[in-house]
């Protein structure tokens, strides 16, 4: 490898000691460097001097900012970036392993699952960098990189996003005047003739990187650039000629991502990864089930888009009715909420999750009247079995829902008992204000932030105030009340004391019990304000189960008897019950699976796991701060670090969030920093006083366990709902060993 040049060492050295080259390319050279500041090890990437002049300073550093805003397991992230004296570079971490091309070099092609499991984890990151409008353009097994069995990709640097101003697709990506950016042999057709591209560009690219890695050699192997561009615009030579073991399913997939118009390709990178899925390839797909459906998404076409919680409101009330036939399997929200902003057509949509019909429709609230649109289609045949359009008054918003679920099964010739019907058609309340407020009380509560717990707390009273006999609000304050008292803000609740917010939380379950005593969301919320403000494990796990053993579908129930679980450190049950509830509503049920991975030290399947969570919504602090953990567990400091850092940037001032950022800052040795968020998060001039518990977070990452543990006690005391976790706990495992935690746990019951 040769020498870094003077120059280039010079314009860096401020910063970074430079040590030699480890790579080099049509774009840019790779240098092996040391981070003075941080002392790691990194690799600088400079970009090539009339690259860097074609793309000019202010459009690298728009590009860079771009890439800067990744986060995903499967990406390698960006430390830094700058232009030094006219030297364009940018900064990641130096990865021990290899690239895939190296490894392709030794072994020419690799094992089928090898290939099909990397190729998954690339297209995960695809699709989490197409989620934000970002296509990479360089799709190639150089910037694939292999280390410690994870794929991830490199080199987002060159890669293009909307211009200012522009919606948020990918199709708006611009070429730099000049240069098509890019390597021939993995370029789209469209990308090499330098027409615009989308993320189906990443698919063909990723899809020629499967096709090598399968078959031992690049599907076009031109001698010069020009013969490589005639060559792709032919047909390559199919997969099974080259290589005769590989599934039939996999060459029709490496087919379809190989299609000269974009058309043909596959949609989103998901698709792709689903149709690689190896456990499919061993169990082919049965013909879909003609009793079964998806409810995809309904449409909010109302001018406010703060009607967007109506929309879903009733997408998830019409899964809930038909979901009480038991004649019929209905899709999870797991599988239909990926289609929310659909590109791919309903027939494969219908194909991807197995069903043979699926509802469509939309809302437009306007005042007090309500149009909604709702069609049922034979998936396979694209083929209306039934429409019908609802102009009414809200005031038949529950009408509308029993309808559309009793037509549906009608159509669908399931068959339905008198006891299905009369629970079909029994209305929660017959106040459609007291809907709309527990409509908004149940969209604020699951964005689970303090602020819109308050929010949500607000609303269900309001529509208890409303309708004194709406079980369903009841519930909903109960869990709001107690979800609070968990998380350690219970006090700046209004004022209110512990006992009062006790009382209000109990007394709101038990009254959902009196009205509904089948209803398993008030067992559920019973068992949660006994477990968190009474330690009552064993009431609580009977109310737990005997809320499944009412709603077998019950997703919350599912996620909190997962959490008692974990909190006993009984951590596979938890596991299962976790994943259990995020299938059945991963809206929810965001973070709890990752983080019961972690706890049972599964790290990096709690990192895959909670980058599905932050593809649903990448605004989710709690999501962000889990992921942070994962990476941290398996040693990834620096990008744990920075999901930390994400997660209180996303929610600032929040309690939580800096504590385990000070924690975190605390075990990787920066101690100043650590210290600087105590400071914070101990200072009188906060809205309220920080919970002990968050304390015991940041003194327990600094490695003063005697202070760590008097905030535990007092935590107890001032806070005790958010101690119930402590056992299980990963944040706290180090006092585990500490002369005074049995004593601890003998007064929250689990001695």
């Amino acid at each position: 490898m040769e020498q870094v040049p003077d120059a280039i060492r010079r314009a860096l050295g401020e910063r970074y000691d430079l040590e030699r080259e480890i790579g080099r390319g049509g774009m840019a050279t790779v240098y092996l460097a040391t981070d003075k500041k941080h002392g790691r090890k990194v690799a600088v990437k400079v970009m090539q001097p009339e690259i860097a002049a074609g793309i000019g300073p202010q459009r690298f550093l728009q590009e860079i900012e771009i890439a800067a805003r990744l986060s995903h397991p499967n990406i390698l992230p960006l430390f830094d970036s700058g232009n030094a004296d006219g030297v364009f570079f940018y900064v990641m971490p130096f990865i021990e392993g290899e690239s895939l091309r190296a490894k392709l070099a030794r072994e020419k092609r690799l094992p089928i699952e090898e290939a099909l499991r990397v190729t998954r984890e690339i297209a995960a990151a695809l699709a989490y960098a197409h989620g934000q409008g970002v296509v990479h353009r360089d799709i190639k097994p150089e910037n694939v990189l292999l280390s410690d069995g994870i794929a991830r990709l490199a080199d987002f640097g060159i890669a293009r996003a909307p211009r200012s101003g522009a919606p948020t697709d990918v199709t708006s990506a611009v070429t730099v005047a000049g240069f098509v950016i890019g390597t021939p042999a993995y370029m789209s057709p469209e990308q090499a003739a330098g027409g615009e591209i989308d993320a189906r560009s990443d698919l063909y690219s990723l899809g020629c990187v499967l096709f090598e890695m399968l078959a031992g050699r690049a599907p076009f192997t031109g001698s010069t650039e020009s013969v490589m561009r005639e060559q792709i615009v032919s047909v390559p030579r199919p997969l099974a000629d080259l290589r005769d073991d590989v599934p039939r399913a996999v060459s029709l997939a490496v087919a379809k991502a190989l299609a000269k118009s974009k058309t043909e390709r596959f949609a989103t990178a998901t698709a792709l990864a689903v149709a690689l899925d190896t456990t499919a390839l061993r169990h082919p797909v049965q013909a879909p089930v003609p009793q079964s459906i998806a409810v995809l998404p309904f449409v909010n076409l109302s001018s406010d888009p703060e009607n967007e919680y109506f929309a879903d409101g009733i997408t998830e009330d019409v899964i809930a009715q038909l979901a009480k036939v038991h004649a019929l399997r209905v899709m999870s929200r797991t599988s239909v909420m990926p289609f929310k902003n659909r590109v791919a057509s309903l027939k494969e949509i219908g194909a991807q999750l197995e069903v043979a019909t699926l509802l469509e429709g939309s809302v437009r609230k306007i005042g007090n009247r309500v149009r909604i649109v709702a069609q049922l289609i034979d998936a396979a045949a694209d083929r209306h079995l039934w429409a019908e359009t609802y102009d009414r008054d809200l005031t038949d918003i529950f009408a509308i829902q029993s309808d559309v679920a009793l037509q549906i099964a009608t159509a669908l010739k399931a068959e339905l008992s008198p006891k299905e019907r009369a629970r079909i058609e029994r209305e929660p309340t017959q106040d459609v204000e007291a809907y709309e407020h527990y409509l908004r009380g149940r969209h604020a509560y699951v964005r689970f932030t303090s602020e819109d717990m308050h929010r949500s707390i607000g609303h269900f009273e309001q529509a208890i105030a409303r309708d004194p006999r709406f079980a369903l609000a009841y519930v909903g304050l109960s869990m709001a009340y107690t979800e609070l008292e968990e998380v350690g803000e219970i006090a700046e609740l209004r004022g209110l004391d512990r006992a009062e917010t006790r009382r209000r939380a109990v007394t709101a379950a038990e009254k959902a019990l009196e009205l509904d005593p089948e209803s398993g969301d008030a067992h559920c919320a019973r068992a949660y304000a006994a477990l968190v403000y009474d330690y009552d494990w064993k009431g609580a796990e009977a109310s737990y189960k005997r809320a499944l053993e009412l709603d077998p579908n019950n997703a919350t129930a599912a996620d909190f008897y997962g959490r008692l679980c974990s909190g006993m450190g009984r951590f596979d049950e938890a596991v299962t019950l976790l994943e259990r509830a995020y299938e059945l509503d991963p809206f929810t049920h965001r973070a709890d699976v990752s983080t019961a991975l972690i706890r049972a030290g599964r790290y990096e399947e709690a990192a895959r796991a909670v980058t599905r969570a932050i593809q649903l919504d990448r605004l989710d602090p709690r999501a962000h701060a889990t992921l942070g953990w994962a990476l941290f567990k398996q040693g990834r400091i620096d990008e744990g670090l920075a999901e930390l850092e994400r997660a209180v940037a996303l929610a600032p001032g929040v309690g939580m969030w800096l504590a385990q950022l000070g924690q975190g800052y605390g075990l990787a040795g920066r101690t100043d920093e650590a210290r600087e968020i105590l400071r914070e998060l101990e200072s009188p001039a906060r809205p309220a006083p920080t919970s002990p518990q968050h304390l015991a977070f940041v003194y327990t990452g600094l490695g003063e366990l005697d202070r760590a543990m008097e905030c535990l006690e007092r935590a107890l005391v001032e806070r005790p709902g958010s101690t119930f976790s402590v056992k299980g706990s990963f944040l706290l495992a180090p006092l585990r060993a500490h002369p005074r935690f049995p004593a601890l746990l003998k007064r929250i019951n689990l001695a």
